[in-house]
């Protein structure tokens, strides 16, 4: 069943060491994982230990069943010294169903394709602003300059954020999220929930038609929602519809810059940018895992999982996973079928999946459309986190109606 050399050989597994994904190579860890060990325990560290599926299947049973694996208890691993999550039970990434269900169903018009399609206007416009002050300036950073803010300015229209304000809140996102001093992304963080504190209180006198209004005026069984769950809620939607986005573009430009052969095949065919973008987040699978916790016993590839246990799903890994995809390793734009979970599967696929398709297509349409190179200028770094993946700085250089090859 296992190969010897790899059976006898086993590399050092860590998979909750930040440097691992700043200057190491996960994918080696995974790749053993999945031929030897696809339901792994993984002792505790400064975390509590874990069980780690990295094959595809087995990751894609586990998101369907959200009879076992709730998210109540959080979704990312984190310290036993910290506590339970603060949005446990109270945000949509964080409850099961019934729950759920009926948080979704406040904003799930606001992310269904007729909605997102009625927004592509806006979202061009907001990409050829951005792109143009990139332009402007010659070089820039590819992440913080161009990736991070299409998605963000676009969220923040639709919740109603004035414009006046997005540079704030993009500042303060860049602090919270961004690998930096911990102190700075903790007052960054208290600052942004400071921020929505103030509109949604403004949006519950007065509601317009945003996302705010809508869950600061909401109801659930007949009683609103709390201030706090408002707030935490548009904390949740702010950081879901940024951070993941952020990190595939600059991750998807990444990899264009390094098969420039997959750059040029969209300049002679845009025909090919759909399945480019399922390609870009199957590539990036930018979440690098999602944790749930067993709430009754159940067996997993022969392994006995009890009430209670964290249970966590490597999403790189399960998108990288032979058994799944031919050549998983080569970065290839006209790849199909392409059924990746880079946005999850089942209760919690993610809510902006179509968002999120969306600004890729046109963030990378209008570089194509008007014919903009793109170019390294320095050495791109990773992000320094066990919780998602890419690019922390890619500095390029932008020219408009040069060879639009990178």
């Amino acid at each position: 069943m296992h190969s010897e050399s790899a059976a006898s050989s086993p590399p050092r597994i860590n998979l909750v060491d930040p440097e691992l994904y700043a200057h190491g190579d996960p994918f080696e860890q995974w790749r053993w994982l999945r031929a030897n060990e696809p339901v792994y325990w993984h002792p505790p560290t400064e975390l509590p230990g874990f069980w780690a599926l990295t094959r595809y299947d087995d990751v894609r049973a586990a998101y369907r069943d959200a009879e076992t694996f709730s998210s109540a208890r959080g979704i990312l691993l984190r310290p036993a010294d910290h506590g339970e999550d603060p949005g446990g039970g109270r945000t949509l990434a964080l409850t099961d169903p019934p729950r759920h269900r009926q948080l979704r169903g406040l904003v799930d018009e606001w992310f269904a394709l007729r909605s997102v399609r009625g927004f592509e206007p806006e979202m061009t416009e907001v990409a050829r602003r951005v792109v143009d002050e990139a332009l402007e300036r010659g070089s820039c950073d590819f992440v913080a300059d161009i990736a991070a803010r299409v998605p963000l300015y676009v969220i923040c229209n639709m919740m109603g954020v004035p414009s006046s304000d997005w540079d704030r809140l993009f500042t303060l996102t860049s602090q919270a999220f961004g690998a930096g001093d911990p102190a700075t992304q903790r007052f960054a963080h208290l600052e942004i929930m400071g921020y929505f504190e103030e509109l949604q209180a403004e949006k519950a006198d007065d509601p317009s038609d945003d996302l705010v209004s809508i869950l600061a005026t909401a109801t659930i069984d007949g009683s609103p929602l709390s201030p706090e769950d408002v707030i935490l809620n548009c904390d949740n939607l702010l950081v879901g519809g940024t951070e993941n986005t952020r990190i595939a573009a600059a991750g998807g430009m990444l990899a264009f810059l390094e098969h420039p052969g997959q750059w040029q095949a969209l300049v002679e065919d845009p025909g090919l940018l759909p399945s480019a973008v399922e390609e870009v987040l199957r590539w990036t699978s930018t979440a690098t895992h999602i944790l749930r916790t067993a709430v009754r016993p159940v067996e997993i590839g022969g392994r006995r999982i009890e009430a209670g246990d964290r249970v966590t799903f490597w999403l790189p890994s399960a998108n990288r996973d032979e058994s799944v995809f031919d050549a998983p390793d080569t970065f290839d734009i006209r790849r199909k079928p392409n059924r990746h979970l880079a946005l999850g599967f089942g209760e919690h696929f993610c809510l902006g999946s179509v968002l999120a398709r969306a600004e890729l297509r046109i963030l990378y349409h209008e570089l194509l459309h008007r014919s903009i190179r793109v170019e390294p200028d320095g050495e791109a770094t990773r992000l320094r986190s066990i919780v998602v993946n890419g690019p922390e700085r890619l500095p390029v250089k932008l020219t408009e109606g040069a060879a639009a090859r990178p």
